[in-house]
């Protein structure tokens, strides 16, 4: 548990340093994004501002744009993200012709990771799925960085999924659920930092083992309580033993106690229903057939 706490540590030290180093090459990109269009580019905004000044009012509804509170707005100047990176929430303004704008929303998304067939350590073939929380945490990182955040996080989830269980035996799986799917968004947060995602949770739905597999632990387990029923079975008899033991020894020091025995013995019977008759014969007689 020591060495898995060090490892997680240093993966989060090595994490926030590249975090800090992609930081730092974003903004100076961003500083320099909007003097990097050249004589043309700036031209080409020059007239779009014209013809925006030309056209008001009408053309004041296609500078003015709304992003919502879960959302960020990049926008491109050119073909270049604007100087200060994600836009939003509010309004802000774009220029007409030369600018556009993604929206990228900020909320936990969760997704199911479809069954995988793995195989574990011990050459156990199981199926087993999972759920993944995530949020995008840069949106400029998110658009600049990947084509598609959301499909390339579902495909590392189903890997990463299927490379940690092969690392483990069938108990552990089992057994040790929480640590794994700690394990896994571990790996998957640091694999994102550089598209701008944060994996927040990761949860190990179900473990389904092979038919044959099930139908031995079943036989396993019945055998294992068959032999817990025997035991107990025994240590009942054994108290019985003793007990009657116990209880012959206190009627051979009492024969009234034998007799009372007896009568308690016949009204047991007689209090059942059956066509049964007894005929109570006195104790003495009895002993003189045993005698004989």
């Amino acid at each position: 548990m020591q060495n898995d706490s060090e490892e997680v540590a240093m993966k989060e030290a090595r994490r926030r340093e590249r975090q800090a180093g992609i930081a730092l090459s974003l903004y100076k990109w961003l500083e320099n994004s909007d003097t990097g269009i050249g004589f043309c580019g700036w031209l080409l905004v020059g007239l779009s501002l014209i013809f925006t000044l030309l056209t008001l009012p009408f053309s004041i509804w296609m500078c003015i744009k709304i992003v919502k509170e879960y959302e960020r707005a990049i926008i491109f100047r050119l073909g270049r993200i604007l100087r200060g990176g994600a836009k939003g929430p509010g309004l802000f303004f774009i220029v007409p012709c030369t600018d556009s704008f993604i929206n990228v929303d900020m909320r936990t998304i969760t997704f199911d990771i479809p069954p995988q067939e793995v195989l574990t350590k011990d050459s156990v073939t199981v199926s087993v799925d999972g759920v993944v929380y995530y949020r995008v945490q840069n949106a400029t990182l998110a658009v600049a960085n990947i084509t598609n955040a959301d499909a390339a996080t579902r495909l590392l989830a189903q890997t990463t999924l299927r490379n940690v269980l092969g690392t483990k035996n069938l108990a552990e799986i089992l057994s040790d659920r929480e640590e794994i799917a700690h394990s896994m968004q571990s790996t998957l947060d640091d694999a994102t930092d550089d598209w701008g995602i944060k994996v927040e949770r990761v949860e190990i739905k179900d473990v389904k083992l092979p038919l044959q597999l099930q139908r031995a632990m079943a036989a396993e387990a019945e055998a294992s309580r068959e032999a817990r029923a025997k035991v107990i079975a025994a240590e009942g008899e054994m108290n019985a033993s003793r007990a009657l033991k116990e209880a012959s020894l206190v009627i051979a020091e009492s024969p009234s106690g034998l007799q009372l025995r007896y009568l308690q013995t016949l009204n047991t019977i007689a209090a059942e229903k059956n066509s049964t008759i007894i005929f109570p014969l006195p104790l003495e007689m009895m002993q003189a057939f045993v005698k004989h």
